[in-house]
């Protein structure tokens, strides 16, 4: 059984307009409890913004909020999956990207976004992996002692 992104994948993807204000992006964060936005641009993905991105471009070198763009300081190019991406796979391009999200695309249209900690807490994954551990295990017979 091959694991893919659209069993654990997150469906409720909270999106921001390319051209709103890293203000209005934190509020947006702040207000979900999450830690990134997907960057969109006439209905499709084109960045991902997260509360790094807004400390290391916005805070540190002392940029406006209320001014700077999200596109301006957003992570691109968009590095994505497919839904039908085997879960392995996925982790290798994360680990590869140096990326700890990863949005979910088909067609140009975001389905999904997957990360380390959702990969982690999947129980669909623990499956996977015992059942994967448990095919590559000996099978032992019992043999009962007579005494």
């Amino acid at each position: 059984m091959s694991l893919k992104v659209e069993d654990i994948m997150i469906k409720d993807v909270i999106t921001v307009g390319a051209e709103a204000t890293v203000r209005e992006a934190t509020k947006l964060m702040y207000k979900h409890d999450i830690g990134c936005l997907v960057v969109m641009r006439r209905g499709k993905p084109v960045g991902i913004v997260t509360e790094r991105d807004m400390l290391k471009r916005v805070l540190l070198k002392s940029k406006d909020p209320r001014k700077t763009r999200v596109d301006k300081i957003m992570s691109k190019p968009l590095v994505v999956g497919e839904p039908q991406t085997d879960i392995r796979d996925a982790v290798r391009l994360m680990i590869e990207g140096k990326i700890k999200r990863l949005p979910i695309v088909e067609d140009g249209h975001l389905l999904g976004l997957v990360n380390f900690p959702d990969i982690v807490r999947s129980s669909a994954y623990f499956e996977h992996i015992i059942s994967s551990f448990c095919s590559k295990c000996p099978r032992r017979t019992s043999h009962s002692d007579s005494h």
